[in-house]
Order: C-alpha cells, then sequence, then structure tokens
C-alpha cells in the first residue's frame, strides 16, 4: 500500500520537460502532473490519467529542479508551466510550488481545462498565476460531454473567471476533424471569447495520434482510431473562420 505524503508539499508527478518552448512564453520548465478527471476521447496522454500512477516528488525537490534553469527563463521571458493530467486536481501543491517561485521572480503558469470547481484553493492559486493556458474542449455542451465526459459549463465558468479577476489567458483548442471543426461552432467559440477579458492569444492545435500507442498499452480501446490527423490547412481553415474570413 502506497504511503500517503502531505500534498501541500508532494506532488504526484508523471515527467518534467526542462527547456519546453510550447507551453506558454519563452522557454520553460514544464511539470506534467499524476492524474485527470476527464476522459477525453482525444487524450495523447492516457498515461496521465490514474492518480495512483506516477511518482511522488517534494516540494523542494521540484523547486531545486527548477532553480536551475532560471538564467533561460530570463534570458527568453520564459518560466515554469504545470500541465498533466489536470494539474488543479493538486492545487494545494501548486500553491506552495507557486509561492516560492514568486518569491524568486519565476513566471507561472497553468495549463488547464478549466473544469473544476471555483474553491478557494483554486481562488488562491490563480492569484498567484501569471498565465492561463485554457484548453476549451468544445464549445458546445452537448459535443463536450460526448468528447470529454463532462459538461463545459464549469469551463466557460472558469474563462470569465480569469476575465473578472484580471488573470492572463491564452485560450487553445484541438481542430479534430469532423469532431471541432465546425465552422458555427468555430463561429460561437469566438463570440464566447469576445466576452473575455485578457485573452493573449487564441491558438487551434491540430490532433494528431502520436499518443494512441498509450492506450494500447493499457489495453483500452482508442475511440478515435477512425479519425484522420489534422492537417496544417485544417488550422489554417479553423483560423480563417475565426477571423470572420
Amino acid at each position: 500500500m502506497e504511503e500517503q505524503r502531505d500534498v501541500r508539499y508532494y506532488a504526484k508527478v508523471h515527467s518534467f520537460e526542462s527547456l519546453g518552448t510550447v507551453d506558454g512564453p519563452g522557454i520553460r520548465y514544464v511539470i506534467f502532473l499524476q492524474g485527470c478527471h476527464l476522459k477525453c476521447k482525444y487524450c495523447h496522454n492516457r498515461d496521465t490519467w490514474d492518480i495512483k500512477g506516477g511518482t511522488y516528488k517534494s516540494l523542494d525537490e521540484i523547486f531545486n529542479q527548477i532553480i536551475r534553469y532560471k538564467p533561460y527563463f530570463k534570458s527568453s521571458n520564459g518560466g515554469v508551466t504545470v500541465t498533466g493530467g489536470e494539474p488543479l486536481l493538486q492545487v494545494k501543491f501548486l500553491i506552495e510550488l507557486f509561492k516560492k517561485l514568486k518569491k524568486v521572480g519565476i513566471h507561472t503558469c497553468i495549463d488547464t481545462s478549466g473544469i473544476v470547481s471555483i474553491s478557494q484553493d483554486i481562488k488562491e492559486v490563480l492569484t498567484l498565476t501569471d498565465l492561463v493556458l485554457l484548453d476549451i474542449k468544445h464549445i458546445d455542451d452537448e459535443k463536450c460531454k460526448d468528447l470529454t465526459g463532462f459538461s463545459n459549463k464549469k469551463e466557460l465558468e472558469f474563462a470569465k473567471y480569469l476575465s473578472n479577476n484580471g488573470i492572463k489567458m491564452w485560450i487553445r483548442q484541438v481542430i479534430i476533424p469532423g469532431l471541432t471543426d465546425d465552422e458555427a461552432d468555430i463561429r460561437r467559440l469566438r463570440e464566447f471569447i469576445q466576452t473575455l477579458n485578457g485573452v493573449q492569444k487564441v491558438e487551434f492545435l491540430p490532433y494528431h495520434t502520436a499518443g494512441k500507442y498509450k492506450w494500447a498499452e493499457l489495453g483500452k480501446k482508442y475511440e478515435l482510431a477512425h479519425i484522420r490527423e489534422a492537417t496544417k490547412e485544417d488550422v489554417e481553415r479553423a483560423k480563417k473562420i475565426y477571423n470572420g474570413l
């Protein structure tokens, strides 16, 4: 039986990326936390779902690794991004980590679905967060439920909370041919985003199947095996629709 740790000072970690360049501005130290409550059919990190997986890492251990890269952050306007899994499932740890990072002037970023209840802990960690990468799964509630197993109501409420509290965000959506690329849905997404403050960037990310093998290794059926990967043309089409072209 696995020993339980103080969740403020220990995190369940899947992996690290020391010099990331796609999860926020500049060069970033990226922490992939273990555990996710969503059931996204296109997830490329299927092995992060089980909170019993991963490895316990201490706050000090993680911080001491991060601080080694501070010169890279400084030269590139980078910092630390915590992703997953769903990082906000380990919010008490994030509060303590971000407090330490803010004391030494390191930019903090959370990559999240936003499908969480806005608790006092969530509010506190967001006061310590410089940027949120918000992955809006689908603007249509029924399609979101089919794709992820969850309604989109909490993530849209989360976006409004960020907007109302002056928290900067990049909004992302994965373009999955036939599932998230409907013209009317992209226009609805634009209409929603136009109601928000603090949106610095909107990114359309191409759906890929690079993580498909992880489903097979876990003995799980990959339900989107019939869906082709998104091309550059698919992404450009989405951008044009979003921009009203």
